[in-house]
């Protein structure tokens, strides 16, 4: 009976250190397209959106001057990064309204109608989701670019003159946790 336990008890250590932190597999994500505006722009969150190049992202941060956003992925799912037990989860509508819609909910707040949480990876050093990159799109709100998934439309939500991007993870061991707007 003993060495039953022992067993189990070095079984579940095991298993309690293989399991990393959120906080030890944080990233930010820059966007990369070469002779675009939005080369080397870093991804934000605000307004339950993602964008990249936004000024400022309008956050309650524990470093406020920082305005990236910082991620992790978790069993497939991808989320914003904070300190708090308030989760703020991204989802994916690929459907033919949504057009590849990224956006986050926050907390027990349940994702849209058609959307999507699981299938976010990185891929050689890139975020993907469901094995494709990610889009930018010119956008009004202060000269940044919307952020949307692959889902077979070139300008997805009627947007003009977007591209297709490499979105080149930067990983972080000094995360800065944030509550992102809605």
């Amino acid at each position: 009976m003993q060495l039953k336990n022992i067993v189990a008890a070095t079984a579940l250590a095991a298993t309690a250190t293989a399991a990393p932190s959120a906080q030890s597999n944080t990233f930010g994500v820059i966007a990369i397209h070469s002779g675009s505006g939005v080369q080397n722009s870093a991804f934000n969150a605000a307004k339950s959106s993602l964008f990249a190049g936004l000024s400022s992202q309008g956050a309650s941060c524990a470093r406020p001057k920082e305005q990236d956003a910082t991620f992790y992925i978790q069993d497939g799912a991808l989320y914003l990064y904070d300190k708090s037990a308030t989760p703020q989860e991204i989802y994916v509508d690929r459907s033919g309204m949504g057009q590849g819609k990224i956006g986050y909910t926050t907390g027990a707040q349940p994702a849209p109608k058609n959307s999507e949480r699981k299938g976010w990876a990185i891929k050689e050093g890139h975020l993907q989701f469901a094995g494709s990159d990610l889009i930018a799109c010119p956008n009004s709100i202060d000269g940044a670019w919307s952020i949307w998934a692959s889902a077979g439309v070139s300008n997805p939500g009627g947007n003009k003159d977007c591209v297709s991007i490499a979105a080149r993870i930067e990983r972080t061991s000094n995360p800065n946790g944030c509550l992102y707007t809605q």
